[in-house]
C-alpha cells in the first residue's frame, strides 16, 4: 500500500459501483439470456462458442480459411480514480476475453459514457490514452469507438481477434484428471472497494489488473491446454462453477494453494466487501461444497476481479496450482 495519491477528480466517486463488481448478478444474467441463442442457417460460417456455456467471447469460424473470429465487449465504471490507469485495466480487462478463448486481439473499438456536463473532457482523453496504451502494447489496433452522454462514467473495448479453431481454450473442454492453474492472485476486487471509499492506491492492484492475459494465455495453449477461462466479475468460484458445469465435472480448490495480492485478507477483514462479491457467493453456495472454509476465504475466493487472470485446466509454467477436476459429484466445486 503507497499513500494517497492527490488527484483534483476521483472518478470512483461518480460511480454506484466500480470495475467488474459492477456486472448484472451471474444467476439473473442467465435467466435474461436464456433461450437467446438462436443458430443462424446459411452465411457460409459457423458459430463454434455462443452462448450456451456462456464463455469468454464468441467464435465464429472463417469461410474457405483455417481461421477463427473472436469478438466481444466490456465495459464498466471506474475502478480506479485516476484516469489513464482506469483506461489501461478497462482495456486489459477487454482484451483478456480474447486471450482466454486462446485467441489474438487484431482490432478494437472504444466504448465510451461520459458525464459531459459534470467532468471534463481532458480527463475522458486520459482514458482513452491508457486504453490505447494497452491495445498498442497487445499489437491490437484501435480504431475509433462510440460515445454517449451519461450520468456515470463508463469505458471500455468491443474487441475482435483471430484463433486457430483446432486450438481454442474453452470452458466446457475441461477433463478429470487435469490439475487448474490460475495466473494472477486474487484479492482485487476488496483492494479496489477499499480503494473507493479511502482513496488509498494499491500499486500491487494497479500492476495486476494492467498485466496482459497474453504470455499465460501462450503458454496455456503451448502446454496443450483446452479449457480455460479468465476470473472477472464472477470471482474465481463462479467462473470454476461455470467451467465445472460446462465440462460435466466437478472442481476440487486447494485453499491453500490459491494467491492473494498483499492487503486482500485485511481488506475483507475492515469489511470492504462489494456487493458483487456477497452476490458471486450466494449464487454459488448451493453448487459448492465449502467444508471447513472460514468466512473471510470464502469472501475473497467470490471476490468480484477486475482484469484478474486466466484459470486453466492444465499445468502452466510458473502459475500455482490450485486445485483439480474429477468426475463429476454432487457439487460443481469442492473446497479443501
Amino acid at each position: 500500500m503507497t499513500p494517497t495519491r492527490q488527484a483534483s477528480v476521483r472518478l470512483t466517486q461518480f460511480a454506484h459501483g466500480g470495475g467488474c463488481a459492477c456486472k448484472i448478478p451471474p444467476g439473473e444474467l442467465e435467466e435474461v439470456v436464456s433461450g437467446l441463442g438462436a443458430p443462424l442457417t446459411g452465411g457460409g460460417t459457423s458459430l463454434l462458442v455462443g452462448l450456451a456455456t456462456g464463455d469468454d467471447a464468441a467464435v465464429v469460424t472463417v469461410p474457405g480459411q483455417d481461421l477463427a473470429l473472436v469478438a466481444t465487449a466490456d465495459f464498466f465504471t471506474p475502478v480506479v480514480d485516476d484516469p489513464y490507469d482506469w483506461g489501461r485495466i478497462a482495456a486489459a480487462n477487454a482484451l483478456s476475453d480474447v486471450y482466454a478463448m486462446g485467441g489474438r486481439p487484431v482490432l478494437a473499438v472504444n466504448l465510451l459514457a461520459w458525464p459531459r456536463d459534470r467532468l471534463p473532457f481532458e480527463l475522458a482523453r486520459e482514458v482513452l490514452r491508457g486504453g490505447l496504451d494497452i491495445a498498442t502494447e497487445a499489437g491490437c489496433h484501435v480504431g475509433g469507438g462510440h460515445s454517449v452522454d451519461d450520468p456515470e462514467p463508463k469505458y471500455g473495448m468491443a474487441v475482435t481477434g483471430v484463433a486457430d479453431p483446432a486450438r481454442l481454450l474453452r470452458n466446457d473442454t475441461g477433463r478429470a484428471g487435469l490439475p487448474l492453474s490460475l495466473t494472477k492472485p486474487l484479492g482485487l476486487g476488496v483492494l479496489n472497494n477499499r480503494h473507493k471509499a479511502t482513496g488509498e492506491r494499491f500499486e500491487q492492484a494497479v500492476a495486476t489488473m494492467t498485466a496482459l492475459n497474453r504470455d499465460a494465455s501462450a503458454a496455456a495453449l503451448a502446454a496443450g491446454a483446452t479449457c480455460a477461462t479468465d476470473v472477472t466479475g464472477f470471482g474465481l468460484l463462479g467462473h470454476l462453477h461455470k467451467l465445472a458445469r460446462a465440462s460435466g465435472v466437478t472442481a476440487v480448490l486447494d485453499t491453500a494453494a490459491v494467491p492473494y495480492l498483499d492487503g486482500a485478507r485485511e481488506a475483507v477483514r475492515d469489511g470492504y466487501v462489494s456487493g458483487g462479491t456477497r452476490r458471486n457467493l450466494e449464487w454459488v453456495a448451493p453448487f459448492t461444497d465449502f467444508g471447513g472454509t472460514d468466512a473471510d476465504t470464502r469472501l475473497l475466493l467470490a471476490d468480484a476481479q477486475t482484469s484478474g487472470g486466466l484459470l486453466v485446466a492444465g499445468e502452466v509454467p510458473g502459475a500455482p496450482v490450485v486445485g483439480e477436476l474429477v468426475p463429476r459429484g454432487p457439487h460443481s466445486i469442492v473446497l479443501r
